[in-house]
């Protein structure tokens, strides 16, 4: 009892102590367990074939290395979750681990699909395009592809090769003379009736069979046909199937090593050193090499390669379909039982093997190799950023170098199409899935008060900031310092906002060109400071205008997509029953749709293919009083 004669309340259990205490009541059963702190985050999530037996491993106090014995202790709560087979307790694990993403896990950022190539089937001229995400669109898929840029040179050069379209189904349909890419030896114009739909049929048959791997086929057949041309003295048609096979071999030789002892198969191959670890992951489909990513999972330094690389695999495949083959750099533990649990997945059987000779090795070499490389690059830009961060630390006089910088920057012309942007960065340089914009939304705003734009922003930015502070991940989300384009003004404004919000741990900084907007002579405003220049030749300067100028960069280019749909925006299309057909007969009839919204109720009802009820509600829509 305490000193006022209350019986004080006994603490919480935690460590082995709590987690003993839950044997009792668990099953001899697979499944998936949470171990979660006092404050409810998850701090780790685990499988086990039997639970209890797991768990009873834990509750020891004793033989445990400092990163499971730094978990134990921290443990104040733990969730259970059984399974039928310790296959789907995997398959559940990898799942939880990927959303939740445990501080004692291994874990990545995950934050794309990958892209695919699509020849559509749903036209009587299919079209060749990038797609992304799920493939509700009838036709072919052929991917996955390691990136855009993968895929935007392979069709660059499809479109060399094959003469398919690309253009939209609107477009297809509007064109009354052949465009650029015609022109230019990119097209076969099926929009204009410069090739039929047999022909068109042949060009789409020779592209399917390209992706799916048979190119030595095509192009043996097109230097036959180019060489019967050339004997039949038509050297158009003979130049014309020359380029054709010319930018088929520009693809193979751009995929530089392509396979021939399999077509399908993803290679994994882990590299760790100084605690971090590099997964180079490569992509081969139909014989063909279509590219690879580098990885950086974030793990316990104690964690082996091995053990990060079978978490890695079992995670990377949560929602995406595995291949038959999977082929890895060094051997992992439950190698079995992930093979079962990825079958059960893609519903076919999927094999996982560390090649030892031949060509498969070879290519695990190679994977090896990239990724040794691609780490050693990572920790060489990690160390110099660590050393700019450190700089700006002593510049601003922080106690700790930043962990979060965000930069903020307005755009608009003569206050029209008004946009803010704001950038991140940090440890890991630029944090391009932290930017945001934000469309200027007030009606009372003088065109172009650039004050009053950056109140809103940042009003809205740190309103949201304060609401969310209570979720579990709000405190990685704060910025230490926040860096504001402009000067003494702008300044002012920012620390207004952040007074209202209550927000006083944030440092405000404000940069300002310098004399005729003079890189290297920016001027830096802090509050309670005399405002101050830096060396020009300041590698911390240096490091500022990046962030300052990449702020500008998003802002600009964020603008101008507001403007070009602003501009390219047409009023016809948010009036429902007026698609493409009937779009472009009112504006060929009118000219245009300034003159369509002027019309009369019966003039519009004369228009080709526009009832009197579909020109009554087109009316309606320019003449609305309400």
């Amino acid at each position: 009892m305490n000193e006022t004669g209350h019986r004080e309340e006994p603490a919480p259990l935690k460590g082995p102590a709590r987690i003993q205490a839950y044997l009792k009541t668990l099953p001899d059963q697979a499944g998936v367990y949470r171990m979660l702190d006092a404050r409810g985050n998850v701090l780790y999530v685990g499988k086990a074939k039997n639970l209890k037996k797991r768990v009873a491993s834990y509750a020891k106090s004793g033989g445990h290395t400092e990163r499971i014995a730094r978990m134990i202790a921290e443990t104040a709560e733990m969730l259970f979750v059984t399974t039928a087979s310790e296959t789907e307790a995997l398959l559940l694990e990898s799942n939880l681990i990927k959303r939740l993403k445990p501080r004692y896990n291994v874990s990545y950022r995950d934050d794309k699909s990958f892209p695919n190539i699509l020849l559509r089937e749903d036209h009587p001229f299919p079209q060749l395009l990038k797609h992304r995400g799920a493939k509700t669109t009838k036709g072919i898929y052929f991917g996955p592809f390691a990136s855009a840029g993968a895929v935007n040179r392979t069709l660059n050069t499809l479109q060399r090769a094959f003469l398919l379209r690309s253009c939209s189904d609107s477009v297809f349909e509007s064109r009354t003379r052949p465009c650029l890419l015609f022109q230019i030896k990119r097209c076969s114009a099926p929009c204009t009736g410069r090739i039929d739909q047999e022909g068109y049929a042949a060009l789409v048959h020779e592209a399917e069979q390209f992706l799916s791997g048979k190119s030595r086929a095509i192009q043996a057949r097109l230097a036959t046909n180019m060489n019967k041309a050339a004997d039949e003295l038509d050297f158009e048609r003979a130049a014309r199937l020359r380029d054709r096979i010319r930018a088929m071999n520009q693809i193979q030789a751009h995929q530089g090593v392509n396979p021939s002892t399999f077509a399908e198969a993803d290679v994994f191959a882990a590299f760790s050193q100084g605690g971090e670890t590099c997964i180079q992951v490569f992509f081969f489909r139909a014989g063909q090499n279509w590219g690879n990513r580098p990885y950086f999972p974030r793990h316990d330094r104690e964690i082996s390669t091995a053990e990060v690389l079978e978490s890695f695999i079992g995670q990377f495949y949560d929602e995406r379909p595995p291949p038959r083959l999977i082929l890895l750099s060094e051997a992992i533990a439950n190698t079995a039982l992930l093979e079962e649990a990825l079958s059960l997945r893609a519903g076919h059987k999927v094999e996982i093997s560390v090649p030892q000779r031949g060509e498969k090795r070879a290519i695990a070499e190679m994977a090896l190799s990239n990724a040794r490389e691609q780490l050693g690059r990572r920790m060489a830009e990690n160390s110099a950023q660590r050393e700019l961060l450190e700089g700006v630390a002593d510049l601003f006089g922080l106690e700790a170098p930043p962990r979060r910088i965000e930069v903020y920057d307005n755009s608009h012309i003569q206050g029209a199409h008004a946009l803010g942007g704001m950038i991140v960065a940090g440890p890991d340089g630029f944090e391009k899935g932290e930017y945001r914009k934000f469309n200027i939304k007030s009606a009372d705003l003088t065109p172009g008060d650039d004050y009053a734009m950056m109140k809103e922003v940042l009003s809205r930015r740190f309103a949201r900031l304060v609401k969310e502070s209570t979720a579990e991940d709000a405190r990685a989300k704060w910025p230490d310092v926040a860096l504001i384009d402009g000067g003494p003004g702008q300044l002012a404004v920012a620390e207004a906002v952040l007074a209202d919000q209550g927000v006083e741990d944030v440092l405000l900084v404000g940069i300002s060109k310098g004399p005729d907007r003079d890189a290297g002579r920016e001027h830096f405003y802090i509050k309670g400071r005399e405002p101050f220049r830096l060396d020009p030749k300041s590698p911390v300067l240096y490091y500022l205008q990046r962030l300052r100028d990449e702020a500008h960069r998003f802002a600009i280019g964020s603008h101008r997509k507001k403007r070009s749909k602003a501009i390219s925006a047409n009023p016809l299309d948010e009036i429902g029953g007026v698609g493409a057909a009937r779009k472009r007969a009112l504006l060929q009839h009118f000219g245009s749709a300034r003159a369509v919204a002027g019309a009369s109720l019966n003039d519009l009802a004369t228009v080709e293919g526009v009832s009197r009820t579909l020109a009554k509600k087109i009316f309606d829509f320019f003449h609305a009083t309400g």
